[in-house]
């Protein structure tokens, strides 16, 4: 009977001291927090668009004469300084022999006027006679001096700093007098252009700062507004909005682009880091943690200059919101602090 009794005594003593391990409980996230506070925020957006001419007028270069394409030292796109040599050309057989038949007249009027002045000294011709002579001398000596020139400038050079946009010819072809071979763009000729929501342009004005990168990862660069264009695009329904491109910024045209625009502070509105803000399915939301447990929150997003975002809805001043280690939580979660 004493050792039944026994028996039953150790039994219930297990039962009640089962190990800590089997005590239920959930999963601790570690998470950094930050605190929901009245702040000033910089409005800041971004804008995309295209490198394209600017305002400054092209510059072409034309055939002097009748010419064959020899060489082109510059093809299209490459970067050319003030007399550097774009497009080679030589004289067409026709153009070779109009300057033999120009010199050759030229020294004619020359032999002729020289014997009209003999024989005015004699007498046998009136002053008419010789100033007719002259007249033809002096012309057929323009016109031989013309062609000479046009031979000389048989390499077309470029007239400013820029960049050469296209080439109209190729080596080999037959050029006529004064048909465009080649045309630049001078250098600080380049503009961005800007699409933007209508409602969004009518907040910008020219002369606001605007940070513009290229699409290539180069540094980006600091310029201002030109202009605001009221006109949207019939195929965008966006409007322009245009800075120029300072010299030397190595954009080409056509090439893509992104740019910054900051509108302006914004003071006593409720803002925490952008980095707290998470998405699902567009629908902005943060964890707020109160007493180690974190709740999800649906929120509405204002401004945000990219490092703070305004919350119009779904927080209060002093909430506490996670900043890193958000997309592991679920609602109801507990966590830990760093």
């Amino acid at each position: 009977m004493k050792n039944g009794l026994t028996l039953i005594v150790v039994m219930v003593v297990t039962a009640c001291s089962a190990p800590p391990d089997d005590v239920p409980g959930g999963p601790v996230a570690l998470v950094s927090l930050a605190v929901a506070e009245m702040r000033p925020v910089s409005e800041t957006i971004s804008i995309h668009g295209a490198a394209e001419n600017g305002s400054v007028a092209r510059v072409s270069l034309a055939s002097p004469m009748e010419a064959l394409v020899v060489a082109i030292p510059a093809p299209a796109g490459a970067r050319v300084g003030r007399g550097s040599v774009v497009v080679s050309l030589a004289p067409s057989p026709a153009s070779r022999v109009d300057r033999e038949r120009a010199v050759s007249e030229s020294q004619g009027a020359d032999r002729t006027l020289a014997r009209m002045q003999r024989l005015r000294a004699d007498g046998l011709v009136s002053d008419a006679e010789v100033e007719a002579a002259r007249t033809a001398a002096t012309v057929a000596a323009a016109t031989a001096n013309s062609l000479a020139r046009r031979l000389a400038a048989l390499e077309l050079r470029s007239p400013v700093d820029g960049v050469v946009e296209t080439i109209l010819q190729s080596p080999g072809d037959l050029v006529p007098a004064g048909a465009p071979v080649a045309t630049l763009a001078p250098a600080g000729s380049l503009r961005a252009r800007f699409g933007v929501d209508p409602a969004l342009a009518r907040r910008l004005r020219p002369g606001m700062a605007i940070d513009i990168r290229p699409a290539s990862g180069d540094a980006s660069i600091m310029a201002s507004i030109l202009a605001v264009s009221a006109v949207t695009d019939p195929q965008t329904r966006l409007a322009g909005v245009f800075a120029d491109l300072p010299p030397g910024a190595g954009i080409g045209q056509g090439e893509p682009l992104s740019g910054r625009v900051t509108l302006g502070s914004t003071a006593g509105l409720l803002t925490i880091p952008y980095s707290a803000l998470l998405d699902e399915a567009g629908q902005p939301f943060v964890f707020s943690v109160t007493r180690g447990v974190a709740s999800r929150r649906d929120v509405v997003m204002g401004p945000t200059d990219g490092q703070r975002v305004v919350i119009l809805k779904g927080l209060a001043a002093g909430d506490k919101v996670v900043t890193q280690g958000g997309t592991a939580l679920t609602d109801g979660m507990k966590v830990r602090t760093q």
